[in-house]
């Protein structure tokens, strides 16, 4: 059994990593928040921005299948764009999603290339032996802005537009709740009418529309794919900010469920040296008297 010397040592060791456990769960409590806000807000403007283009979609009809973003790419490959934590400490998170992720590479028949977002990702896919074709480091995602996931969305149009690949997803983890963040794969090129919901009942037919539809509806596409990158982003910074606080919480819980077991331990191993001390004294002055 360990020494009164050793528990102590032991007690206050665990003391520390509580205290440092107990912080990095408040500074990802406030960057939860602060991110949350901000994916709780963009969500609105995302789902009318997806709405209108798919009311636009279902004006033009068939003619929209015409358009490059709109069918499937002449290659024979598929890009993946994914987004994962730059650190640890964050629980189950990324596991979980490397997971889906290889579910959905065992289901493909065509080769898939990488777009990455976050060291772990990073780390992974070389790990496995899986193409990466671009690391994007900088900035990093946590400082990632509208404007970052705007090129980003321009990357990989680019290069679905090139020929070389056939489709392009993203792989995220939309957050749910506090305790709820599911990892996804989501299709992002070609475009298609389900994602967006086209449906010839909710087109106003006395709308005025300036210039016109078609104009308009190319205007938006754009806009529409940054959209649906940056809130892949927000969603997923706020996932990983969700599990770090559960993590974190979870290790201060146990490391003071530990300190109250080795604090009673000290205590029983203190008293019985106690005990043992008045029995010698006890001892002593009997043998003298």
């Amino acid at each position: 059994m360990a020494s009164i010397k050793e528990l102590r040592v032991r007690i206050k060791s665990v003391g520390s990593i509580k205290q440092i456990t107990r912080a990095m769960e408040m500074v990802a409590t406030t960057k939860l928040r602060r991110f949350q806000d901000r994916a709780t807000n963009s969500r609105p403007y995302t789902e009318e921005v997806t709405g209108l283009v798919g009311r636009l979609a279902a004006m033009l009809g068939d003619s929209v299948t015409d358009r490059p973003l709109f069918r499937d790419g002449e290659g024979d490959r598929t890009l993946a764009l994914v987004v994962s934590s730059d650190r640890g400490l964050c629980g189950a998170y990324n596991s979980n999603m490397f997971r889906v992720l290889d579910t959905w590479i065992k289901q493909q028949t065509n080769d898939v290339d990488f777009f990455v977002y976050g060291r772990k990702a990073n780390q992974y896919l070389t790990k496995t032996g899986r193409n990466i074709e671009r690391s994007l480091v900088d900035p990093p995602l946590e400082l990632t802005d509208y404007r970052n996931a705007a090129i980003t969305a321009r990357m990989l149009v680019r290069e679905f537009e090139s020929g070389k690949y056939k489709n392009v997803v993203i792989v995220y983890s939309a957050f749910q709740s506090m305790a709820k963040y599911d990892p996804r794969v989501v299709p992002f090129l070609p475009i298609r009418g389900d994602v967006l919901g086209a449906d010839e009942s909710g087109v106003q037919s006395d709308a005025i529309l300036e210039p016109d539809a078609e104009t308009i509806f190319d205007s938006l596409i754009p806009r529409y794919l940054e959209t649906r990158v940056y809130n892949a982003l927000l969603e997923a910074l706020t996932s990983e900010y969700a599990s770090r606080r559960f993590a974190m919480k979870n290790a201060t819980d146990a490391a003071t469920d530990m300190q109250k077991v080795l604090q009673g331990i000290y205590n029983r191993k203190r008293q019985e040296n106690i005990t043992k001390e008045l029995l010698d004294i006890v001892g002593g002055a009997e043998a003298v008297s």
